[in-house]
C-alpha cells in the first residue's frame, strides 16, 4: 500500500481569481487616488493666497479703500504681481479679485486657476470662490 500524500495549496484558478479581483480594485482605486493627491497638492496654491487676502482685509479695516476697484496688486499694501513660472504660482489682484494660477510645471495641475473675489470694500468682507479648479474637483 502506498502512503497517501495530502496536497495543500491553491489551484491555478484560485490564484487567477485573486489576481483578477486585485486588478479590478486597483483600476477603481487609482483614479480616486490621483484626484485625492491633486486636491492635496492644490491646497498649496489656495494657502498661497493668504498674504494677499490678509492685505486686502487690513486695507479695508483701516479705511484705505474707497471702492472695490482700489484693491489691485502693488497698491494699499497688497503684494505686487507674482509671475507664473516653473517653480512659482502666478498670483495677481485686480479690482478685489485674487487670482492664482498653478505653476507651469507640466503636471496635471498646470494652468489650473483659483479665484477669490471680495464682496465689497467695507469690513467684514465676504469672499466668493471660483476658478477652473472647481470644475476639475481640486478645490
Amino acid at each position: 500500500m502506498k502512503p497517501s500524500r495530502s496536497q495543500s495549496g491553491f489551484t491555478l484558478i484560485e490564484l487567477m481569481l485573486v489576481v483578477a479581483i486585485i486588478g479590478i480594485l486597483a483600476s477603481v482605486a487609482l483614479p480616486s487616488y490621483n484626484l485625492y493627491r491633486n486636491k492635496a497638492r492644490f491646497a498649496e496654491a489656495i494657502l498661497a493666497i493668504g498674504a494677499h487676502r490678509g492685505a486686502i482685509i487690513t486695507a479695508a479695516s483701516v479705511g484705505r479703500a474707497t471702492a472695490l476697484t482700489d484693491f489691485d496688486s502693488g497698491a494699499l499694501g497688497i503684494p505686487p504681481v507674482q509671475a507664473q513660472a516653473a517653480t512659482t504660482h502666478g498670483i495677481s489682484v485686480t479690482d478685489g479679485t485674487i487670482t492664482i494660477t498653478w505653476r507651469a510645471d507640466g503636471s496635471d495641475l498646470a494652468g489650473e486657476t483659483y479665484t477669490l473675489t471680495a464682496g465689497g470694500f467695507l469690513p467684514p468682507i465676504q469672499w466668493t470662490s471660483g476658478g477652473s479648479c472647481i470644475a476639475s474637483g481640486y478645490c
